[in-house]
């Protein structure tokens, strides 16, 4: 044989490792448990109940902290929201007492101005008589100016000998004089009880409608129950004293021409 002076030839053969004779080995072979090289014929190494006790303990625990921090995060997010609900009702609340803070201001304001326009217009009445009373004196050359005398002197023992005067009777600072005027339509308003009649007069004169022509006609007060008309000596006269306190009713009608 030509091989039988080979140094080795009385060696035992040694078949490869994977490897069948008269076959190749195949790629499934070559794979082991932990990749390529092992063995087909090797599996995965089989866990012990205590690893599985130990893999489910963590697993569960792991799920247990998942669920604590996804309370934990809502919670803080609930908190987030009062603090925010909190804050916006606070916000509205202080909106709120702003604005009735603003309104009383307002308000007060209003007042101050209606308070400041009656006293206005009560001292352009008061001007108004004084020029009417400097008028007459100078048309009728003094004689009328020496009418007032008497009801200055008249109204003066009313407070001051109370003790004459039954206990049932009340003293009024104020009376409320309404006027009818001849379309229809009426006029209030509050006057003292001392001032003149004059003022009611100048009143009526300064707040009523123009007549269709453009003019204004003089005008007379009535009184309604008992009938009465007033004239220019009354006017000079107080509201006390003349029996329209605390409250009367007056008719306006065109004076006659004398």
């Amino acid at each position: 044989m030509e091989h039988e002076d080979d140094p080795d030839v009385d060696e035992p053969l040694e078949t490869p490792l994977g490897h069948v004779l008269g076959r190749e080995s195949t790629p499934s072979e070559q794979v082991g448990p932990e990749g390529p090289g092992t063995a087909a014929g090797e599996s995965k190494p089989v866990l012990t109940e205590e690893e599985r006790q130990e893999q489910t303990k963590r697993m569960l625990e792991l799920v247990a902290q998942k669920q604590r921090e996804r309370e934990e995060r809502e919670e803080r997010e609930a908190l987030e929201r009062e603090k925010q609900r909190r804050r916006q009702g606070q916000e509205l609340s202080a909106a709120r007492q702003r604005l009735q803070e603003d309104e009383m201001r307002r308000a007060a304001e209003e007042r101050r101005r209606e308070k400041a326009e009656e006293l206005a217009a009560r001292q352009r009445v008061r001007e108004k008589i004084e020029r009417d009373k400097a008028e007459r004196a100078k048309k009728y050359g003094g004689s009328v100016g020496s009418r007032p005398s008497p009801p200055v002197s008249e109204p003066g023992p009313v407070p001051s000998s109370p003790s004459q005067e039954p206990p049932t009777k009340r003293e009024y600072d104020q009376c409320r004089i309404q006027v009818r005027l001849p379309d229809g339509t009426s006029l209030t308003q509050t006057f003292r009880a001392r001032e003149q009649l004059a003022a009611v007069r100048l009143y009526v004169e300064l707040h009523r409608g123009e007549e269709p022509g453009g003019g204004q006609d003089p005008v007379q007060l009535l009184s309604g129950f008992p009938r009465r008309a007033f004239s220019e000596a009354d006017m000079e006269r107080p509201l006390q004293e003349l029996g329209l306190v605390p409250s009367a009713v007056l008719i306006v009608a065109k004076k006659c021409p004398s």
